[in-house]
């Protein structure tokens, strides 16, 4: 297991903002897991910072070169692994006002918020995460929360509090083959502002005696890991014509 940390806070290198990846090996498959804290801002044009963070965070971690018993040499970049999962708060917004958003995530509308998502918004244009996946968001945004509450930061109760628009900041996606996500749900925790996102896969693996779709245990071991997730609190699809 190898580990590659790149610096985009404050000057463009320091730790408050960047990403903390993860490189391994099981049997012949590379995983790859990036962690990240992209440019918050919910300004025109900050996305494009952020936009920015990504393309730095791909050029710059590098994870020293292994070989195996085969003389097969590990993957050094993201790209180079065979399966790739990013997660974490990569601070994409909403572009609408707040109280259009609102409004939206009050009527489950999550197709109207969706076109307005800049994360989706920045992938059509090609200008970040061409080519990763994500899974069908059926669950409200989740930031920003007032502290220890289930309440957006920032209504008209609250004149004080710094207003956010709602927004999917916290987002987890995938790259390659062989990866299939089994669910994609948020969890109701008050611990920050933040709600955190929770994420099932299953994965193929490559072995030296052919592909290992499952084993034994799968069965049993995915309603395990589903048994941790938290309730859904039933969020459906609704559909808006």
């Amino acid at each position: 297991m190898k580990v590659s940390c790149v610096g985009r806070g404050l000057m463009g290198y320091l730790g408050n903002k960047g990403s903390i990846s993860v490189s391994m090996s099981v049997h012949q498959t590379s995983f790859c897991f990036i962690c990240s804290h992209l440019t918050s801002g919910q300004k025109e044009g900050d996305q494009l910072r952020r936009n920015s963070d990504v393309m730095e965070i791909l050029k710059k971690t590098r994870f020293p070169p292994v070989h195996n018993a085969a003389d097969e040499k590990s993957p050094e970049t993201i790209l180079e692994h065979d399966r790739i999962i990013w997660l974490g708060d990569l601070n994409y917004r909403i572009s609408l006002s707040y109280r259009s958003a609102k409004a939206l995530v009050e009527m489950q509308n999550w197709r109207a918020l969706l076109e307005n998502d800049q994360l989706r918004i920045e992938q059509k244009r090609g200008r970040a995460f061409v080519g990763w996946n994500e899974g069908k968001i059926y669950f409200p945004p989740t930031y920003k929360y007032s502290t220890n509450s289930d309440r957006y930061a920032g209504d008209d109760m609250h004149p004080k509090e710094k207003r956010r628009t709602p927004a999917w900041c916290d987002r987890i996606l995938w790259y390659g083959e062989g990866l299939h996500q089994l669910s994609y749900v948020r969890g109701e925790s008050r611990f920050s502002d933040h709600r955190p996102v929770y994420g099932i896969f299953w994965a193929e693996v490559e072995s030296s005696h052919g592909r290992l779709k499952k084993s034994i245990s799968h069965s049993s071991s995915r309603i395990e890991a589903e048994d941790l997730l938290p309730y859904a609190h039933g969020y459906t699809e609704l559909n808006f014509f």
